[in-house]
């Protein structure tokens, strides 16, 4: 069942900010250090949950309680004296987020939204039943049983095997193309998903209140690092035609309304060869392609996220200049204590802007940090993007 606010559970405004009401983030990687940057603007008083006492949230936040996001008896102790709770992972115990719901803390996404989003199979059944594009697919339990459906001819090359559970920036993924690529295969429950012939990537992060009030940003497009199957550069808006661009709006609009989802919804898209939209897999939180509007947007995503959990009027997502970005990843080569290079020759370029995550450890493609250029031009912007790229380095 979806969660209804009643009138008197949405308190006016002003008992938010500078009040004991309390915030909890499960989570406290770079998403949630950036929702925090609002949440001291406003000062929400805010708890945040990592298994890391190293965590880039931890010194942003009024109370931070280092612990396990999948134990239920960690998490819902965790929960217990907050008003509002949300995500910046999907990894979590959403049995333990049922519990304190029924004790009436405020949780975005509901547990019953999440459950489904957490298991790509359940996803994937989700868009067939409610009539969404998506490539074909079959569900299986192990490897065993892809090698038959293979060995017996339902199943055939290419293909895309994900993981149900836990697969998370580019982990547990694996693209089959042929016999050779079968050493890749995991042995766990999967999606097995025909590879599709796609044009290109986009993304659209739409944002829903319990109020449901629901809006979206313009798409981003997307190019990936294939050796890591990490987000590489982005474009926004997307050069796209508008009517494309309305479509997938439309359709991220409509997916976040029927998944009952309150918060954000990033909902990624293939374009095939027809220009067809295919949905690919959604997550609801903030997301990496949403990094470029804090500096691109009226409104950046992290204070849309906050909105819609404290069921706020929701804000602009006018976009008042195009921009690129790139992430910051580790070096394939290196792995320990982390030193940057190149960070002066970045700081003498306008429109370039750095964020680095406080992560202390670097490892191949770990996601260290991102790299925002704005500029009236959008080929502009990413070319300089792509020049801020190899400007700086994340080594150890």
């Amino acid at each position: 069942m979806p969660i209804v606010y009643r009138k008197q559970d949405c308190l006016p405004l002003g008992f938010m900010f500078s009040s004991a009401k309390k915030l909890g983030i499960v989570g406290g990687g770079q998403l949630g250090k950036m929702m925090l940057y609002h949440t001291r603007k406003w000062d929400v008083y805010t708890k945040v949950l990592d298994p890391s006492v190293d965590a880039p949230s931890r010194l942003a936040c009024n109370e931070f309680v280092q612990g396990s996001l999948t134990d239920f008896d960690t998490l819902y102790n965790f929960g217990k004296d907050c008003e509002y709770l949300t995500i910046e992972i999907e990894n979590v115990n959403a049995n333990a987020l049922a519990a304190l719901e029924a004790e009436g803390v405020k949780v975005s996404p509901q547990s019953s939204s999440l459950k489904v989003i957490q298991d790509k199979g359940l996803q994937k059944q989700f868009y067939a039943e409610h009539k969404y594009p998506t490539a074909p697919f079959s569900l299986k339990k192990d490897k065993s049983e892809i090698l038959q459906s293979i060995e017996g001819g339902e199943w055939a090359y290419p293909f895309v095997q994900k993981s149900r559970l836990a697969g998370y920036d580019g982990k547990g993924v694996a693209v089959i193309r042929d016999e050779k690529s079968l050493a890749k295969l995991m042995d766990c429950p999967s999606v097995l998903e025909k590879l599709v012939d796609i044009k290109y990537e986009i993304a659209v992060v739409a944002a829903r209140n319990p109020s449901g009030e629901v809006v979206s940003y313009d798409p981003v497009l997307m190019e990936f690092n294939e050796e890591a199957n990490l987000l590489d550069l982005l474009l926004f808006p997307a050069p796209i035609s508008r009517e494309l661009s309305v479509q997938a709006k439309e359709m991220a609009q409509r997916l976040i309304a029927e998944m009952d989802v309150c918060g954000l919804l990033a909902v990624e898209f293939f374009v095939d060869q027809d220009d067809k939209l295919i949905v690919n897999e959604v997550a609801p939180r903030p997301h990496n392609s949403g990094h470029q509007t804090i500096e691109s947007c009226i409104t950046d995503q992290y204070e849309m996220h906050l909105r819609a959990v404290m069921n706020c009027p929701l804000g602009s997502t006018e976009c008042h200049i195009p921009s690129a970005m790139v992430n910051v990843l580790g070096a394939a080569s290196h792995e320990g204590d982390v030193v940057y290079t190149g960070v002066e020759e970045l700081m003498r370029k306008e429109g370039v802007h750095v964020h680095i995550y406080g992560k202390k450890q670097t490892r191949p493609f770990r996601k260290m940090g991102h790299i925002t250029v704005t500029n009236t031009n959008l080929d502009q912007a990413k070319e300089n993007a792509l020049w801020a790229k190899e400007q700086l380095k994340s080594q150890s």
